[in-house]
């Protein structure tokens, strides 16, 4: 048994705290992971707020990268000593996805069957199966994707948010969206996930790529990703402009990063006849839209929601590595400030306001102790730093 710090959500709408939770060696099928980063991620702040339901105590955290430290009877995946990138569709090769040959469809995938509790003896309720806001966590070995390529340090910063939302992004645009070399993507808001779709459109080389947001510091960081065209929504029309940028007709593919109705509705019309469109931004509970069936019709093409981008992280995450090793996919540019364990309550503020894409935690080595980084802070948040 492991003692350790880690963050926890106690109760709804209740300020998050730094407590010692209690650790297992891994059993049958499980790894132990000594945890070097984490994202701050919205998802981490819906269990705050009772949006994925009410089994607190809740550990939080799950966008890392780390190393593992102990496996368990059976594994093969990894093994002791290697870097891996943490994720929640740990695929189980018998559903009936699986069995069809698609497993980034998973319908039962794993998480350890040990649980990590308080130092009272308290159940903890990992996040999406992982709790990484901890020096070090359980999870199934099948979370881990090993980490081939040599990084440096700081680099695991970055590659560690392929664990949630920047996948997200880029999985919308790759592989839920399909896009191809030069076609034309419109993406309609610009925080973490939409900013990650914008660098998926740029990576797979979409020629034309049009962000929209009502900010325009958002939209300033999403030209950096590679957006060729920016529309702020507050002073254009969203739906006329893109259909402008693109011959008169609308996008091959439309993202809508947001996911509320009129954004919805705006993706919908900004397609090209048999263009195709993306719902990744999660909408809120009871949210619906009202488009004509006859247009549903005549407009033709998908419309299709992207859970996870559609991700198999064993095939995505190595291949998304090597692009950020070669200079193609700017992962760093998605880390606004690292911070210590004690910092994420404020990095929620933070994150609601805006004014970060990511808040990164950081945590020494095995041994060092997390408690003694206090709330130390990295980086300032750069101009145009969006959620």
């Amino acid at each position: 048994m492991h003692k350790v710090k880690g963050v926890v959500s106690k109760g709804k709408n209740q300020p998050v705290s730094v407590e010692t939770i209690l650790v297992p060696d891994p059993g049958p099928g499980e790894a132990l992971v000594d945890v070097l980063t984490c994202g701050v991620c919205q998802t981490d702040h819906h269990y705050v707020e009772g949006g994925v339901g009410d089994d607190y105590p809740f550990l939080l955290g799950h966008e890392s990268a780390g190393v593992v430290s102990a496996v368990g009877e059976g594994v093969t995946e990894v093994a002791v000593g290697d870097h891996v990138i943490l994720n929640w569709r740990a695929v189980c090769g018998e559903c009936r996805a699986c069995r069809k040959g698609q497993p980034w469809y998973c319908f039962a995938t794993h998480n350890a069957t040990q649980k990590m509790t308080l130092e009272d003896g308290t159940p903890l309720t990992p996040a999406l199966g992982i709790g990484s806001f901890a020096e070090k966590t359980l999870v199934a070995a099948g979370q881990c994707t090993k980490i081939e390529a040599e990084l440096e340090d700081h680099q695991y910063a970055a590659v560690g948010l392929l664990g949630c939302g920047v996948m997200a992004g880029i999985g919308a645009v790759l592989n839920t969206g399909a896009v191809q070399r030069g076609e034309s993507v419109a993406v309609i808001g610009c925080g973490g996930v939409g900013a990650a779709a914008v660098a998926g459109a740029a990576l797979a080389g979409a020629t034309t790529i049009i962000a929209v947001d009502l900010d325009d510091e958002k939209l300033a960081t999403a030209r950096k990703f590679g957006a060729t065209h920016t529309v702020n929504s507050k002073e254009q029309d969203p739906v006329e402009t893109i259909r402008e940028l693109t011959g008169g007709f609308g996008a091959d593919l439309v993202i809508d990063a947001v996911g509320i109705a009129p954004t919805f509705k705006q993706a919908f019309e900004a397609r090209d006849l048999a263009g195709r469109m993306v719902l990744v931004g999660v909408p809120a509970p009871g949210t619906t839209w009202e488009i004509p069936l006859d247009e549903v019709f005549g407009r033709g093409g998908s419309i299709k929601s992207a859970w996870y981008g559609d991700t198999l992280p064993s095939r995505d995450f190595p291949m998304l590595v090597d692009q950020y090793r070669l200079g193609r996919l700017d992962l760093d540019g998605f880390v606004t400030e690292r911070i210590g364990l004690g910092d994420v309550e404020e990095a929620f503020a933070k994150m609601k306001a805006g004014r970060v894409l990511r808040s990164v935690v950081e945590l020494d080595r095995p041994g060092t102790g997390a408690e003694e980084r206090g709330a130390e802070t990295g980086v300032a948040a750069p101009a145009g730093a969006a959620r």
